[in-house]
């Protein structure tokens, strides 16, 4: 019902932190969702550690490397969309106003991964999957049910995706929501000044189950709630948190999860 066995092009498929301070950052999520995990060394003395729900990939942490922290680049989280092909996206998105930020670059026999940066400075993962799909569980409690863009300037922001990756968008001033090939692919809200000095970034959403035990679990286990609990009307109701290395996410409670269909 909720387990994924492919994603297709333009859907969201994965996620990952880069964090400051891996071993409170591993523990504070497995307590959170009752992840277990799995540290796979990627060389140079680094690890990326996957993280597993009902026996499937959720999710996943990399310790922040050496260049990151010379750079005071802080803990974040990283959201990925699935394409078919990385490297004929690469000429699109430069003509369209984005640039390739990193990659493209193969990693093992996984896939291949390239970073862009959209017109409005929100920082989006390519993934063309080989051996890992991305999330093989999706929208239940414990995974990632949700993906979403804060930007300054939305009609820049959806000219773009829908050019790069053929995006559909519908909504108001209050809330755009993203449709690929039919199906619901996240959502977009354009910052006003109420927001200050947040950067524009794109962050994941998990399904927690009940908003105000997952509130009260995020503060128990060493991590801070900055918003919320907040209704998304005839969804359900969210917050925005920080693990203990501050990486920015939300958790939600949905009235009802999607299940996945393929």
């Amino acid at each position: 019902m909720y387990t994924v066995t492919n994603y297709p092009h333009g859907t969201f498929s994965w996620a990952d932190t880069s964090s400051t301070n891996p071993a409170a950052a591993k523990q504070f999520y497995m307590d959170l969702f009752g992840w277990s995990k799995t540290d796979i060394p990627v060389g140079a003395g680094m690890t990326y550690t996957m993280f597993h729900h009902q026996g499937q990939n959720v999710a996943a942490l990399s310790e922040a490397t050496p260049q990151a922290l010379e750079q005071n680049i802080p803990s974040h989280w990283s959201c990925y969309v699935a394409v078919d092909d990385v490297d004929a996206l690469l000429p699109v998105i430069e003509a369209n106003g984005g640039q390739v930020v990193f990659g493209p670059m193969d990693v093992f026999d996984s896939g291949r991964v390239a970073f862009l940066m959209d017109p409005t400075g929100g920082a989006l993962g390519l993934w063309q999957a080989r051996s890992h799909i991305g999330a093989s569980i999706v929208n239940t409690v414990g995974a990632m049910c949700w993906n979403e863009l804060l930007t300054r300037d939305a009609e820049t922001a959806k000219a773009f995706y829908h050019a790069v990756l053929g995006w559909e968008f519908h909504g108001d001033e209050h809330y755009i929501h993203i449709k690929n090939r039919g199906r619901n692919n996240g959502g977009m809200i354009e910052m006003d000044a109420s927001f200050g000095d947040t950067p524009v970034c794109w962050m994941p959403y998990f399904n927690i189950g009940e908003i105000n035990a997952g509130i009260a679990r995020v503060k128990e286990l060493g991590g801070q709630v900055h918003m919320g609990p907040n209704e998304a009307p005839g969804t359900g109701f969210w917050a925005l948190a920080t693990d203990p290395a501050g990486a920015h996410f939300y958790i939600m409670q949905l009235h009802e999860a999607d299940p996945w269909l393929e």
